[in-house]
């Protein structure tokens, strides 16, 4: 019986000291604050192959990114070549501000300012320009899930920056042409109308609010970056947030962390989930974020309405969401791995498909990338989807990006505003404010470099 118990323990010990081997090795990384940046290790700390790692900085580095930050278990264990002199540079996250509006609204709902299932009208003013019946009953999750059922043309609707009179009155201005709820339009005007409603929820200027709730517990300081307004000042919800590289990664990393930073609750982990779950009009697409749950996947309407029959990324796990921005200005979230990747950059897609090739679908470029890095996760298998094979697809329909009618109504919304005049003034007030900020930036990236 003594016999039994010494060999009973001997196997215990051996157990202990053999079995989790792999998951004592992997090393965990406290997120930034004020005192320190972001912690490093090494590939194999983290369980990833580093040759492999630096197979897929490469085909990052040789494929338009300007600047590539991988992350496991909140560690930095590979940059790109170019990410010394990237780092601190603003750099327009085009739609990627869109996934910020949504993580703002999901702060808003966690304070219990506003719901998804509010009306837009509850929070908008009354009067004329500010929306018919039809319009003030399209629902806060209408927008995050871009069914506002609103006309829409992506180039139409952004040719307008820096001269728009006001962007919520130019959205209502836009006619319903399918019932909200019923069809997926990617639009530029649902998300700046998105960001006035939380603006008018939280009862403060939406920038304020997002660098008290947001920008400041994940140190992000003012100073490091810009937000346009248009000339009534109010916040662009679309495009036009110019953040660095190293902040951008921030925003990731508080995703992959389910809104913990650490451990200040920052966005509840019910709306990070939220986020990432299909909406019901396109399976990849969630709250103002792309994600990996499901299929198909639609995209913009540029340069022509596409549908692919696959998920997103098919070299990702289905528990991955994105934000995307124009010219794939992107953070990558995969929860089940620990793994949060961030670049920036100028297009890189070469398959036979101009949507693709205009930085407008998910293909090659994200789907290579991943194909390589996953080859070198070690402690988890993941098997190999293989070489995308989207078809040829070369189609142009322009009336899907510009309609007359689009941007007339943008810049002549309503009697009451207009490109001229809006409310009762010309409207000048974003103007100065766009000048502070971009100054505030400039001091503060040559403060920096001093």
């Amino acid at each position: 019986m003594r016999l039994f118990k010494v060999d009973a323990i001997c196997l215990f010990v051996f157990i202990l000291v053999l079995l989790p081997t792999n998951i004592a090795a992997s090393k965990r990384c406290a997120l930034p604050n004020p005192n320190r940046s972001f912690e490093s290790a090494r590939p194999n700390e983290v369980e990833l192959d580093a040759s492999i790692v630096a197979e897929a900085i490469a085909y990052a580095s040789t494929h338009g990114r300007i600047s590539v930050q991988v992350f496991r278990n909140n560690c930095r264990v590979a940059t790109g070549p170019l990410d010394p002199l990237t780092d601190d540079i603003p750099n327009n996250l085009w739609s990627s501000t869109k996934s910020v509006i949504g993580i703002l609204t999901g702060i808003a709902h966690d304070k219990g300012l506003l719901r998804p299932d509010d009306p837009i009208g509850k929070y908008l003013p009354s009067g004329l320009g500010w929306g018919d019946a039809a319009h003030r009953a399209i629902t806060i999750k209408h927008l995050l899930t871009q069914t506002s059922g609103m006309e829409e043309a992506i180039i139409s609707e952004a040719g307008t920056v820096l001269i728009d009179p006001s962007v919520p009155q130019e959205a209502l201005s836009q006619p319903l042409i399918h019932q909200p709820g019923s069809h997926f339009d990617y639009s530029q005007r649902g998300p700046d109308l998105l960001a006035y409603v939380v603006q008018r929820a939280v009862g403060q200027d939406l920038q304020q609010f997002a660098q008290r709730n947001l920008f400041d517990p994940i140190g992000i300081p003012s100073n490091s970056y810009f937000w346009l307004r248009d000339r009534t000042a109010n916040t662009y919800g679309y495009a036009w947030l110019f953040l660095p590289p190293t902040q951008l990664a921030k925003l990731g990393l508080l995703m992959q962390n389910l809104g913990l930073w650490n451990g200040q609750r920052v966005l509840s982990q019910e709306w990070v989930r939220d986020v990432a779950k299909s909406s019901p009009r396109n399976p990849c697409y969630g709250y103002l974020f792309w994600t990996n749950a499901g299929q198909p996947c639609t995209g913009p309407n540029f340069p022509a309405r596409q549908t692919f029959n696959r998920y997103a990324v098919p070299s990702l796990p289905q528990d991955a969401f994105f934000m995307v921005g124009f010219f794939h200005q992107t953070n990558f979230m995969i929860p089940s791995l620990g793994i949060t990747v961030t670049w920036t950059g100028i297009l890189g897609d070469k398959e036979a498909n101009l949507g693709a090739l205009l930085s407008a679908a998910p293909a090659d470029l994200y789907h290579n990338f991943f194909r390589i890095l996953m080859r070198g996760v070690k402690d988890v298998d993941i098997p190999d989807p293989g070489p995308l094979h989207d078809p040829i697809n070369f189609e142009v329909n322009p009336t899907d990006f510009l309609k007359p009618s689009v941007l007339i109504n943008d810049l002549n919304s309503n009697p009451n505003c207009n490109v001229l005049f809006c409310n009762r003034t010309v409207p000048t007030a974003g103007i100065i404010a766009n000048l502070e900020s971009i100054a505030s930036a400039a001091l503060g990236l040559l403060g920096g470099l001093l």
